[in-house]
């Protein structure tokens, strides 16, 4: 039998409870609140938003640390912001040298000629569909980091030849949207011990 004077020491007890301030994992815990028997929510739903470590790497991987504009990035939806204002050229030559590529390469990635791109100024803002591929291609990379454990092993499969790309080379599969899909399936792939 449960005493009242319990219930009530109980009840004002928790609502003294101080709240701590929320650790950057994105989950309210029991310990954090000082609940028990209680299961974490996440509060992403709650419009917390931390700065994931994919897109630390992926912002370094284009070059861009430390740009105000590129320091705000914290989900998908300012990415497309930035997308939309243009990225500055500098991104796709960091990404050039980052991934090996030459500039007749990177034309045929974001289909343009290289005479083109090498009258952009550093500065230059690409156009939507250009800012979206150096996007893509900075996930891609800092993807393929990820699952290799360094980018020279990333590079080197990127430039093997290999049955589930028909026999081609993955870099072949840039220069779309849905080539960059591919090679992410792949990395899924490989990263869960999943071969075809």
């Amino acid at each position: 039998m449960v005493k009242l004077q319990d219930m009530a020491n109980k009840q004002e007890s928790t609502s003294k409870r101080q709240h701590k301030p929320v650790k950057k994992t994105g989950y309210a815990s029991a310990e954090e609140d000082n609940i028990t028997g209680i299961a974490s929510e996440p509060l992403y739903a709650y419009g917390y938003t931390a700065p994931l470590p994919s897109s630390t790497r992926m912002i370094g991987l284009m070059g861009m640390d430390g740009k105000r504009a590129f320091a705000e990035i914290k989900n998908d939806n300012d990415l497309i912001n930035i997308i939309r204002t243009g990225i500055p050229k500098q991104v796709m030559t960091h990404l050039m040298e980052m991934a090996d590529l030459t500039l007749t390469e990177m034309a045929a990635i974001v289909h343009t000629s290289d005479r083109t791109l090498r009258r952009y100024s550093p500065q230059q803002k690409l156009s939507q569909e250009q800012s979206e591929r150096m996007i893509e291609m900075a996930k891609l990379y800092s993807r393929g980091e990820e699952v290799f454990g360094s980018m020279d092993d990333f590079k080197e499969w990127m430039n093997t030849v290999l049955l589930p790309f028909g026999n081609k080379k993955p870099k072949a599969f840039l220069d779309t949207s849905l080539g960059i899909g591919m090679i992410m399936d792949e990395l899924g792939r490989i990263q869960y011990g999943i071969f075809a």
